[in-house]
């Protein structure tokens, strides 16, 4: 698998050199803190945003790179967005509008744990070769299946990745452009058809695998 489609970025910084089942298992502890940090503690997540900040300038991560990633987020930006309008309890009015002030409290816990939690995941995929993260997830002992199981989808991400690239060009080569709500529907079919392609795919690799005697 090319490191631009899983994002990571050769340097000698000391993030690269650091052996990757300690990077994961950072991360994964950095995660769990800020998501069981109570969302009053401002200063708490101001040290947070440093350090995730810090890791960002030392792995030398692009500026695109990082909106790239957050975009995995806008599901909970979006959700964090309508709380305040659909929560209960005592409201305060902004404007021309009331907002219940449980709704503003949980979506800024929402956002700030969101965004923290997918900056420490950049900084790590941006650090880590995908083989070597591979190999950290067999060492920290996870079950055989799920390791095989996310290798084959690292190994076969370019494919996707290249298979939903060449529609795109297909698409634009017909005069498509993305522009509103209009668009969401072809863009949606397309989504689908690389999935089906991918579970096609997996399917036959599958096959292969159990004629030449495999048994996973």
């Amino acid at each position: 698998m090319s490191a631009i489609a899983w994002g990571h970025r050769e340097g000698g910084s000391v993030l690269h050199r650091l052996p990757a089942r300690t990077k994961l298992i950072i991360t994964v502890a950095f995660a769990a803190v800020v998501v069981a940090t109570p969302r009053e503690w401002f200063a708490a997540f101001g040290v947070y945003a440093v350090i995730v900040v810090t890791g960002l300038v030392i792995a030398r991560v692009r500026p695109r790179v990082i909106a790239r990633r957050m975009t995995i987020e806008l599901p909970f930006v979006v959700f964090a967005l309508l709380l305040p309008f659909i929560a209960l309890g005592p409201r305060i009015r902004v404007g021309p509008v009331e907002l219940a002030v449980e709704g503003i409290w949980g979506a800024w816990g929402l956002l700030a744990k969101a965004t923290l939690a997918v900056g420490a995941a950049t900084v790590l995929i941006a650090t880590t070769e995908p083989r070597r993260m591979i190999q950290a997830l067999s060492e920290l002992r996870l079950p055989h299946v799920l390791v095989s199981i996310m290798g084959f989808m690292i190994r076969y991400l370019d494919l996707i990745v290249d298979e939903s690239r060449r529609m795109k060009i297909a698409r634009e080569s017909r005069g498509f452009r993305a522009r509103g709500p209009g668009s969401w529907a072809i863009i949606a079919h397309a989504a689908g058809a690389v999935i089906i392609r991918s579970h096609a795919r997996g399917e036959r690799v599958h096959l292969a695998m159990l004629s030449r005697g495999g048994s996973g």
